[in-house]
């Protein structure tokens, strides 16, 4: 795990986003000559992706999103044909709920950087059997090719996605009860809490953790202790982001505030 450590919010989306243009790029010439591409293809997809994002919501990725989609107009980094999917998405919400995961990932990420909305995938939140939902979504990840970089923010309790503090690592796509301080963090974008969702679609640390390569955002204090147990302390499912330890490529970027515990 590398951890690189600048003075702002503002830097800190500066400093993702060009590492996120430069993860592009280089998967784009591995899709060109490589298995990804070629497995993508046989799975049926002429017009195989050519890189994958996983694309977290929140606040914390909010500002890579407006300076990746600036690098894009400003012609530094090519989008085109790059394919994106969704951390999480809320259970029973209909994807037309302007809180619904489907809404938000349309508003900062696909209109944002110019993707194809083909190329863009949400879990879908209203689906009646819901292991079925999740296993089409691991299905649909697969015949991508893969992710090539998952963008991910972290909670104050060291959730990724909605991986909650357990006493295991999930594995593959799945649903789950969401906890009282992530429905509490949430209720901000409701009208009421009664009307936040109890229950979420989320990847699973498993899948995760497939990513070629894992970029963290992290911007204030009060994610200082998620921060420090993630990178310092020890590995265990009471803080789901601390298992980015044993990624092979996983980057930190945060501000001196979101630092401020790991010397």
């Amino acid at each position: 795990m590398r951890v690189i450590i600048v003075d702002t919010p503002e830097e800190v989306a500066r400093t993702a986003a060009r590492r996120v243009a430069r993860a592009i790029d280089r998967a784009r010439l591995v899709r060109a000559v490589g298995d990804r591409g070629r497995a993508a293809t046989a799975h049926g997809h002429a017009d195989a992706p050519t890189a994958v994002l996983g694309v977290a919501t929140g606040s914390s990725p909010l500002g890579t999103y407006r300076e990746l989609g600036r690098l894009a107009r400003a012609g530094e980094v090519d989008l085109s044909g790059v394919a994106a999917f969704a951390l999480d998405e809320y259970v029973s919400l209909d994807a037309a709920h302007p809180e619904s995961y489907h809404a938000v990932i349309r508003r900062t990420v696909t209109e944002e950087l110019g993707l194809d909305p083909g190329l863009v995938q949400v879990p879908d939140g209203t689906a009646a059997d819901l292991e079925a939902a999740c296993e089409r979504y691991e299905r649909a990840i697969a015949e991508a090719g893969g992710v090539d970089l998952q963008i991910l923010g972290i909670g104050t309790n060291g959730h990724i996605g909605f991986n909650e503090p357990d006493d295991h690592f999930s594995k593959g796509t799945h649903c789950v009860d969401l906890t009282e301080s992530t429905i509490q963090a949430n209720s901000r974008l409701f009208d009421s809490i009664d009307d936040v969702p109890r229950q979420a679609y989320t990847m699973g640390t498993q899948t995760i953790m497939y990513a070629r390569m894992i970029l963290v955002v992290a911007n204030g204090e009060a994610k200082a202790q998620a921060v420090h147990d993630m990178c310092y302390g020890p590995v265990t499912p009471a803080c789901p982001a601390s298992i980015l330890q044993l990624h092979t490529n996983c980057v930190v970027v945060a501000d001196e505030a979101a630092l401020s515990l790991c010397e």
